[in-house]
């Protein structure tokens, strides 16, 4: 798994566990959903920190929050 393939995993699961989708959770964080779409779509290759933070607020959670998890630490290389 790369590093984008594990950011779209972390998104989509804190959307399941929030019973939420994107669009709302990041317009709860004051961004406009397109940056985690682009992510998404593979428009996007490299994901700015401030977009995830941004996210995380949405969600409710911390930028150490959204990491904690195992294949973050198990990345390929890109």
């Amino acid at each position: 798994m790369n590093f984008n393939d594990a950011i779209i995993k972390r998104v989509n699961e804190i959307c399941a566990e929030r019973n939420s989708n994107i669009c709302d959770i990041c317009l709860k964080g004051g961004m406009s959903p397109s940056a985690i779409y682009d992510i998404i779509k593979g428009r996007t290759k490299c994901s700015k920190v401030i977009t995830i933070k941004r996210f995380c607020e949405g969600a409710g959670i911390t930028l150490s929050e959204f990491f904690d998890r195992d294949y973050f630490n198990e990345l390929e290389e890109d």
